[in-house]
């Protein structure tokens, strides 16, 4: 904030306070008798001509009062930062360190206990589903059922895997999938045939004569990483084609888009937002979504 506008915002909060200040005492007495209206008449009802009742002007008084020690005490009147010197970053650090203290022991114990047997305690689960509900529900969903384009993670079908270690490491480094679009690369028949051929390994009816003619398509664009026999591969985060599971929609109009566009998912990295020791805790919450 400039030196201008930090002058500004103190000369207009002081003059208002001091304004509101001298109304409040200017209107405590009135010269007019006791029991003369305004003159305004609503329904039959009159407003009478009376200063503001002693109580009533002792609240507003208070109120400035306040006012004016909170921002002789924090932060209010421009750059002046208070006598405090209170901040919200400082507030903050402050919260986290006293629940580090609190509850690091706690989290500490978890983290030497292995991911499978953590999995199974219900009081650590209940820690866990909070990491989860603030860092994980915002794509995956709180019920962790995911939505067009995020993962189902309790289907116990996994993209990249869903080992103890391979959940960990998605967790800790993040995920960036890529499936490029084929438009420029197959004619539009080509593309139908695909979809065709994809739409029967997953176990549906197809134009079986579309569904043959996509298949050299297939193993000459798409096997290399979803396999010969589609069911696709982990290293790659290339998805099964036969368990009828879909991250991207499943009919063969949404098929028929991926192939055309491609897709691109990305899952950030959290070991910047997340302590190792709550990783630990998170990945064996994740497990047990699956794992029931």
């Amino acid at each position: 904030m400039s030196d201008f506008w930090s002058g500004w915002i103190i000369v207009l909060t002081v003059v208002s306070l001091i304004l509101i200040t001298w109304i409040l005492v200017a209107n405590r007495t009135t010269s007019n008798p006791e029991g003369k209206t305004t003159g305004h008449n609503y329904d039959g009802i009159e407003e009478y001509d009376n200063p503001l009742p002693y109580w009533w002007f002792l609240m507003f008084m208070i109120t400035i009062i306040f006012a004016v020690a909170y921002l002789i005490a924090y932060p209010g009147l421009g750059k002046f930062p208070g006598l405090l010197n209170w901040t919200q970053t400082g507030q903050y650090e402050k919260s986290i360190t006293e629940a580090d203290e609190k509850y690091g022991p706690l989290f500490a114990q978890h983290a030497s206990t292995p991911v499978i047997e953590l999995a199974k305690d219900k009081k650590a689960m209940k820690m866990a589903q909070r990491i989860y509900s603030n860092n994980c529900a915002q794509c995956h969903g709180s019920d962790a059922k995911g939505s067009f384009g995020f993962p189902n993670l309790t289907d116990n079908d996994w993209l990249y895997g869903g080992s103890p270690e391979q959940i960990k490491t998605t967790l800790i480094n993040g995920r960036s999938g890529v499936m490029p679009g084929w438009k420029a690369a197959m004619s539009a028949d080509d593309i139908a045939n695909l979809t065709a051929y994809v739409v029967g390994i997953s176990g549906r009816e197809t134009d079986q004569a579309a569904a043959s003619a996509g298949e050299k398509n297939y193993m000459t664009f798409c096997v290399a990483c979803h396999g010969v026999d589609g069911k696709g591969n982990q290293m790659f985060g290339a998805p099964n084609l036969t368990d009828d599971i879909w991250l991207y929609g499943g009919s063969p109009v949404w098929i028929k888009q991926t192939l055309l566009n491609g897709r691109n998912g990305k899952m950030p990295a959290q070991d910047h937002a997340i302590s190792s020791d709550k990783i630990h805790l998170l990945t064996a919450y994740v497990y047990s979504l699956s794992n029931k």
